[in-house]
């Protein structure tokens, strides 16, 4: 789906280059987007084209491991601090000073951590799927039903084979978590190749190596959770509130894991909400 008013633009930072979607008023407050995996970032047209309908500019960036021009080898280059480092950069490419940042499933993580250590450069916040990191980390002591349902982060830790072991059933893997055919199809094209997939699978490796503390939040938040995600469970999902000392809303929706391509029209609703209620905290760099 392309935008009548679609830009594609890049930024770069330390030599990586990445693709962004840039669509709606120039003007506008800007809204980022950061997919999670294994997706791209046109997992967002759908709210996207909402978004600028409700006259905000959305910046939707392939993220590191994704855009093509940014795909470092080594599993270190894919720490949690240097994808929250990748956002920032694409904030002062944006021209402005805060912006509202919006994240799904893996880029929901980064989202997280991204306004818990850098507040002053984000207005308000709203997450899909992912719980607070904190949350996240309480959830899987507690109890069972975290850890069976991410089983799949301790697999991804052994070399090579979990990239050779996805890409060759992509597909069907996708379509069991219930992700859309037209979707799924698209991502496949992109990424049902173990190279395509290093980078992504390096996320998982990397976060044990990562040292950025997640924070309560104090930005306004809004967390978007689907009661049937078969990845991301209650008890984190409720143990979020607790992590966000900002105004806070919690929406609970009868859904699964892929909001932006199944819930677009109740996602974008919820962030024209939380961007309405706080719009005003951004600015344009001088």
């Amino acid at each position: 789906m392309r935008h009548p008013d679609e830009r594609t633009t890049t930024f770069t930072r330390h030599g990586l280059t990445f693709e962004v979607t840039d669509t709606g008023p120039v003007e506008g407050e800007v809204v980022v987007l950061l997919h999670g995996f294994p997706t791209d970032r046109s997992s967002w047209d759908r709210v996207a084209g909402r978004l600028n309908e409700s006259g905000l500019r959305t910046l939707a960036p392939d993220q590191r491991g994704y855009s093509p021009g940014a795909r470092p080898a080594e599993v270190g280059a894919y720490r949690l601090e240097e994808l929250v480092a990748d956002v920032l950069a694409l904030v002062d490419a944006s021209g402005r000073e805060r912006v509202h940042l919006v994240g799904h499933d893996w880029g929901g993580a980064v989202a997280w951590l991204v306004a818990a250590n850098h507040p002053h450069r984000i207005a308000s916040l709203t997450v899909l799927s992912t719980p607070h990191p904190a949350a996240m980390g309480r959830a899987w002591r507690r109890g069972v039903e975290q850890k069976r349902k991410s089983w799949y982060m301790a697999a991804f830790q052994v070399p090579r084979l979990p990239e050779r072991a996805v890409s060759a059933r992509f597909e069907s893997l996708m379509a069991r978590s219930g992700l859309p055919a037209e979707d799924r199809g698209r991502y496949a094209a992109r990424l049902a190749h173990h190279d395509a997939l290093a980078g992504p699978i390096n996320w998982y490796r990397a976060a044990r190596r990562s040292h950025v503390r997640a924070h309560r939040v104090e930005v306004p938040t809004t967390y978007v959770w689907g009661s049937r995600d078969p990845f991301l469970g209650r008890t984190a999902a409720e143990l979020t509130r607790e992590h966000v000392t900002g105004d806070y809303e919690f929406v609970e929706l009868d859904a699964g894991h892929w909001l932006p391509e199944t819930r677009d029209e109740q996602v974008a609703s919820a962030i024209v909400r939380r961007v309405t209620r706080d719009a005003g905290n951004t600015g344009v760099r001088g």
